[in-house]
């Protein structure tokens, strides 16, 4: 269905994104701290209330199937983000970010990645508009994709570093240390770049790699831009705030990554319907379109979507609960050690005689 909305919302909604996140991104280059358990879940309930705004909004001015996909594609969005703050967790952890910067960090991460969805939006719409069997390939990326999420070994992940991360490491001059959120840094009298520039690198890979899953997926449940866009950037918006949230409860949801994988295999299957269903391949029925398959509605993904999470939520919480954690204690974090080593991290930073 070809979904069209007023030109003044479509740039209405562009100049306020843009605008709430230039105040995120001021706010945390101006105030650099460790938020609270408190602050992060009034943000992150800040950022869910106006994305279900923009929804009412466009039922309001569009009609419910503009409403509904813009859900079901945040929805999406939204799950395979949380999926992206488990290797951010790791991240953080592998090259000892300080906390108290994390914010920046994640920051710019979240900016890479609305920069390499943004990219792949554009793409991902100029194939769907000249080359409708691209579906197809969607469709079989996605089934892999959550393959691969489900049974996977995903033990070493984040073990060993990426073959660009390794070449930047040959290649660039490293300091040893943190000073602040300082890219650039003077040893010696030699400039040289901090372990931030690591960091982001390999935030940026990782970003790469996330969006080549996120757009196919939100693909698969609406092919207007606009949508696609808009939901990519409120599932992005409180994400770090999220990640403060639960970054110590992240590990324990041990289930949500197969709630995940249902969600990718379901719009992987629907993907291929649509395609059979549009079908325009001579060697496939003859080039003509194949009316039994299925039509999925987007309320009916939108169940299937927010069903799979709050199965594989409530099952990796009833798990934790059973095993002797509360979910109180995983979110405020049982690992001393790391927070020493990040308060080190700041000293050592604040007691270097360069700085």
């Amino acid at each position: 269905m070809e979904l069209a909305l007023p030109a003044w919302f479509e740039i209405g909604s562009f100049v306020v994104l843009g605008l709430v996140l230039a105040f995120d991104l001021l706010y945390v280059y101006k105030r650099p701290h460790i938020p609270s358990p408190r602050e992060s879940a009034l943000w992150v309930s800040f950022y869910v209330a106006l994305a279900l705004v923009f929804a009412l909004l466009m039922l309001t001015i569009g009609d419910a199937e503009h409403a509904g996909q813009f859900l079901a594609g945040w929805l999406t969005e939204y799950s395979l983000s949380i999926d992206n703050l488990f290797v951010f967790v790791i991240i953080m952890a592998r090259f000892k970010v300080p906390r108290k910067y994390q914010q920046e960090v994640l920051m710019v991460g979240i900016i890479l990645a609305l920069v390499f969805r943004g990219v792949f939006i554009v793409l991902g719409a100029g194939l769907i508009a000249s080359f409708s069997a691209i579906f197809y390939l969607f469709g079989a990326f996605l089934l892999w994709t959550a393959f691969n999420q489900a049974f996977g070994n995903h033990d070493d992940e984040g073990g060993e570093d990426s073959w660009f991360i390794r070449f930047a490491r040959r290649h660039l001059k490293v300091s040893s240390q943190y000073e602040g959120n300082k890219l650039r840094t003077t040893v010696a009298g030699r400039r040289m770049f901090t372990p931030l520039i690591i960091v982001f690198l390999a935030l940026g890979t990782t970003d790469l790699l996330f969006a080549l899953d996120s757009i196919p997926a939100i693909f698969g449940i609406t092919q207007s831009p606009f949508i696609v866009f808009t939901a990519n950037v409120f599932a992005l918006m409180g994400l770090r705030q999220l990640y403060f949230l639960l970054g110590h409860l992240l590990d324990k949801l041990v289930y949500l990554k197969y709630g995940i994988a249902f969600i990718l295999a379901f719009i992987g299957v629907k993907l291929v319907f649509h395609a059979m269903h549009e079908n325009e391949l001579p060697f496939i029925n003859g080039g003509e379109h194949i009316e039994w398959a299925p039509d999925i509605s987007t309320w009916t993904s939108l169940a299937v979507i927010v069903g799979a999470m709050l199965v594989a939520t409530i099952a990796s919480l009833v798990k934790l609960r059973m095993s002797g954690t509360t979910v109180a204690a995983a979110i405020d974090g049982d690992e001393p050690e790391q927070d020493d080593t990040d308060a080190a991290a700041v000293d050592g930073i604040q007691e270097d005689p360069r700085t």
